[in-house]
């Protein structure tokens, strides 16, 4: 939760709608594969505390107003947001109950207009939920033209129980996605396919539509974060002055949980008039082990296999222009005895002679 008055909210979910910033183009997509002719579920894949809650439960906020800008009919939709994140969820059984509470709830109060919402609600209300009886309630969403979006939080903590959600359970799941009875936008750490393969399990729920990574804010949607206004203050003025807004940003790089970090303690320390120095320490002792750039292994790793494999095997297809007939790894190896070379000659450790003679061996001379 915020502090006080602050708008700037560290390690928790972002509720207000007004605070949430961030993520447009993913906000988009989702709602561009919702009202597409064929829904398209998505798995959104992110580390911890890139932003995956907040998204989800800012599309279930937003999701009417987002529908309606693409002309559809908002009544026809119905997003609701859970969280697996409290252990509500060890038994399909469990798992259904949930869904249709949430689900039962939603109809309550946002389709009380619903010409048929007392038959679904009654549809929803089955105290002994199966396989069978909650894929004939979705169904009856489908009949009457209404399609749940779940957005499904921390959905890996299904794969602690895989005797229980096995594929029998994800099956069913994908039969009401094919028969457009539902879209699931589900958030995890990893992609699910690899929690798949660690359980062996073999339904083709896990070839879901579309794979959504969140690596991170673009620059101006940091920028945006930092320039937040006060939380209970009409005027738009920012409440991070131009030097606390630039400091904000160099310590919280793109990554949206550091960033709010640090405009949440930079705004108290505003407040309490506490040095620099002083909140640079707190923020580094809680941001501790958290990347602000959080994709660096990632470029790393580019980095890496472009120095290390694509350079070599760059270099090494010099002798297929003078006519060699090499693969790939003969030039990665071929590559490599250039870079090497280079390097001895920086360091002058091979005599003029020995590299004449190499040169020539290389060019067939």
């Amino acid at each position: 939760m915020p502090s006080d008055n602050a708008p700037f909210y560290a390690g928790s979910i972002i509720t207000n709608p007004k605070y949430f910033v961030g993520y447009e183009h993913q906000l988009d997509t989702i709602t561009n594969r919702a009202v597409s002719v064929q829904c398209t579920s998505i798995n959104v894949v992110g580390e911890k505390r890139i932003g995956k809650s907040s998204l989800l439960y800012h599309f279930c906020q937003t999701y009417q107003e987002r529908i309606q800008s693409r002309g559809k009919n908002p009544r026809d939709y119905l997003a609701i947001y859970i969280s697996f994140e409290q252990g509500n969820c060890q038994r399909k059984s469990s798992f259904y109950h949930v869904v249709a509470a949430e689900l039962s709830n939603n109809l309550q109060t946002r389709y009380s207009w619903f010409g048929q919402p007392r038959k679904l609600i009654q549809a929803l209300q089955d105290n002994n939920f199966n396989t069978e009886s909650f894929y004939a309630a979705i169904e009856k969403f489908r009949d009457i033209g209404l399609l749940p979006i779940l957005c499904l939080d921390k959905f890996e903590t299904l794969f602690k129980h895989p005797q229980e959600f096995n594929n029998g359970f994800y099956d069913n799941l994908r039969s009401l996605m094919d028969n457009h009875g539902l879209m699931l936008v589900i958030a995890s750490e990893k992609d699910i396919r690899i929690y798949s393969r660690q359980k062996k399990l073999t339904s083709s729920f896990f070839n879901l539509g579309e794979v959504m990574k969140l690596e991170g804010f673009s620059e101006n949607e940091a920028r945006d974060l930092v320039r937040l206004p006060h939380s209970t203050i009409s005027s738009s003025e920012a409440v991070l002055n131009e030097n606390e807004q630039q400091f904000a940003l160099e310590w919280g790089g793109r990554n949206p949980y550091l960033l709010q970090l640090a405009g949440l303690y930079l705004w108290e320390g505003q407040q309490t008039r506490q040095n620099l120095d002083s909140i640079k320490k707190r923020f580094d002792r809680q941001a501790k082990g958290i990347s602000a750039n959080h994709n660096i292994w990632r470029k790393s790793f580019l980095a890496l296999k472009w120095l290390f494999w694509r350079l070599p095997v760059k270099l090494g297809q010099i002798g297929k222009v003078v006519g060699a007939n090499l693969e790939d790894i003969q030039s990665g190896i071929l590559g490599w005895a250039v870079i090497l070379f280079l390097i001895f000659i920086a360091f002058k450790r091979v005599p003029l002679n020995l590299i004449i003679e190499v040169v020539k061996n290389l060019l067939g001379l």
